[in-house]
Formats: C-alpha cells, structure tokens, sequence
C-alpha cells in the first residue's frame, strides 16, 4: 500500500517534502492547495481538519524561496490517526487562496482569523470578514512589518469592562 506521501507525489509536483519524528510535512503550489487538499479529503480519508494558520518569514534569516508567507493546513484522519501538515506559500501581492470552507466547515472561523491578522484573502469564502477585531481596522497585527506598539490605534478599541459583561 503506497503512503500518503507517495500518493501526493504519483498525482501533484510537489515542492517539499519533510518528516521528522513522525510528523509528515509537504510544500505544495499556492495555485494547487485546494485541489491537493480536495485530494487529501476524498481519496486518503483526512476527514479532519483540525487548523489553519500562518507564519510571515519576512525576518527569517533563511527565507522560503515560495513566499512571505506559509499558509499552514493541519490534517488528521480520524481512522487512522495520521495527521500530515501542508503548506502552501503566498507574497504579499498574490496574497491569497481558495478558500477550503466547501471541504471542512471548521475552515470557516480559521480562514476568517488568517485574514484578519495576516491579511491573507480566501477566495470563495462565505463570509470573509474580521473575527477578533473591529471591522473599521485597517491593518493586519501579526505580520512582522506591523509595529509591535501599534500605529495608536489603542485609544479606538472600545474598552469592555467585567462589569458590562
């Protein structure tokens, strides 16, 4: 029976492959992930899709020659208990993918936290709109060119105390 690995590589050029202790990694085209997901889902039985993330190289000493940005995609399949990590790269100019929401429902709020705090566009998603901070913010925070003191905006997030709930 062929891995997962050797499946991914039979049906899609994939950019990088890794495993160190057991955890799978593969580097697959921005413009393929969600057909390599699709995959995933339908013919290895990754039925769970337990996170997306991401992280901004843009200060990393070694950065990937793909992008800015690694968009993260942790799988799990319930069957089996394999979990493989795929990830697909993106710049600031081509910041965006298709949204994976019509595979995994849980990709709703992940998605939606993705573009609020790295500004990475999902395309097709239903409902692409800030989730942790108010609608009016310009920016996204957890790029590395964001200010780590912020650019004053403080004193405009309205303040919630115990008190009103």
């Amino acid at each position: 029976m062929l891995s997962t690995i050797q499946r991914l590589r039979e049906n899609f050029a994939l950019l990088e492959e890794s495993q160190f202790r057991g955890q799978k990694r593969v580097v697959v085209p921005r413009e393929k992930v969600f057909e390599v997901l699709k995959f995933l889902k339908e013919s290895c039985g990754f039925d769970m899709l337990v996170d997306v993330t991401c992280v901004d190289y843009l200060t990393y000493p070694r950065r990937p020659p793909w992008g800015r940005f690694g968009l993260v995609y942790n799988l799990l399949s319930t069957e089996t208990g394999e979990r493989l990590i795929v990830r697909a790269y993106c710049d600031v100019d081509s910041a965006s993918v298709p949204s994976v929401v019509p595979l995994w429902e849980a990709a709703n709020w992940l998605e939606r936290e993705v573009w609020d705090m790295f500004g990475i566009r999902f395309e097709g998603h239903p409902d692409l709109r800030r989730i942790l901070l108010p609608e009016d913010f310009e920016d996204h925070p957890l790029r590395k060119d964001y200010p780590l003191q912020g650019k004053g905006e403080r004193h405009n997030l309205p303040v919630i105390t115990r008190a009103e709930g």
